[in-house]
């Protein structure tokens, strides 16, 4: 059966990806969605206004009826499990341990035993500094050393799936730094894209961090930036061409880019020319900051995935231009 020919679950629906992955099932005809989430104080709700869906569902509610009634909500034939804590500044073990990876374990288990299809999302922060490089084709999970704890809450249930022999069943997708329309919310956690605007709207100026490695000079440190809107074809990709495709796949652009040269795109979008001012990194990052990531996608590529990659300044056009300047949500 076709993963998505049926009612479809989506846990952190109300979040960046989340909402973005619906409005490209609502605009695939997909309306029969069931959206999980924790709407909290914040404002992420307003990402659900413009999209079409069946039912919400809080998140706490949700786990806590599937646990007294496993078919409390019906047959899904598709789960995208895309609600997390996903700052990288928590410091909370604790919370993230149950929420990323025992609420994960929890509904992997309740998905498999009702065949429906279970794409999830781990994280490059799984990578830690890339020493180990960021290979998803090597099977030696065990060899990664995640900087922060949200990396390492999501590296426990790869181990876990790895241990439990899912991972052939399922399939884990490894955000990079996604950026795009959705985002706002996210507070700390925007990309530099919604930062810089907001920063250039404000004093015509972008702060950006030194480098405190002398190998990279202020600004050139590197990060492999994806359009939300490739990473949402890259994720429904795995229930529309690849539904039979198992273990934990890169989504990344393949080509890693500094952050000069992305600020450098900010600008160019609102016709500006650079301002930019250096920063000294905060003590707290320093040790847990990534210089270079950069997606190996060879292996999503060998799954039949043939869609090119939005160009980095055309994407950040298309983002500060068709969202940012007229203040706009995806499905708008």
């Amino acid at each position: 059966m076709n993963p998505l020919s049926g009612r479809i679950l989506v846990t952190g629906g109300a979040g960046f990806i989340g909402s973005s992955l619906i409005w490209a099932l609502n605009q695939r005809g997909h309306t029969d969605i069931v959206v999980s989430d924790f709407l909290g104080s914040d404002e992420k709700w307003r990402n659900l206004v413009p999209l079409k869906f069946a039912d919400y569902v809080e998140g706490d509610s949700l786990r806590r009826q599937l646990a007294a009634n496993p078919a409390a909500f019906g047959r899904f034939s598709t789960v995208f499990h895309l609600g997390a804590c996903s700052a990288t500044t928590e410091k909370n073990a604790s919370y993230l341990v149950d929420n990323n990876y025992h609420v994960t374990k929890e509904l992997a288990a309740w998905s498999l035993e009702h065949h429906a299809r279970f794409i999830y999302a781990s994280s490059a922060a799984t990578y830690g500094d890339g020493a180990q490089g960021m290979d998803d084709r090597s099977a030696d999970l065990a060899r990664l050393r995640p900087l922060n704890m949200y990396g390492y809450s999501k590296h426990l249930f790869d181990l876990h799936a790895q241990r439990a022999g899912w991972l052939d069943r399922i399939v884990g997708v490894k955000y990079f730094n996604v950026f795009g329309p959705n985002e706002d919310h996210k507070a700390d956690m925007r990309s530099l894209v919604h930062k810089a605007y907001q920063q250039i709207q404000a004093t015509g100026r972008v702060q950006l961090f030194k480098s405190h490695k002398p190998e990279y000079r202020d600004g050139e440190q590197m990060r492999d930036f994806l359009y939300v809107k490739d990473a949402i074809e890259m994720t429904l990709h795995f229930a529309e061409r690849a539904p039979t495709a198992g273990g934990l796949y890169n989504l990344g652009s393949g080509q890693a880019n500094t952050w000069l040269t992305l600020t450098r795109a900010i600008f160019a979008a609102l016709g500006r020319e650079p301002q930019i001012d250096f920063v000294d990194m905060p003590e707290v990052l320093r040790g847990k900051y990534q210089y270079f990531t950069q997606a190996e996608v060879a292996k999503l590529r060998a799954t039949g995935y043939d869609r090119a990659m939005t160009p980095l300044a055309e994407a950040v056009r298309d983002y500060v231009q068709g969202y940012l300047v007229p203040g706009k949500k995806l499905g708008e």
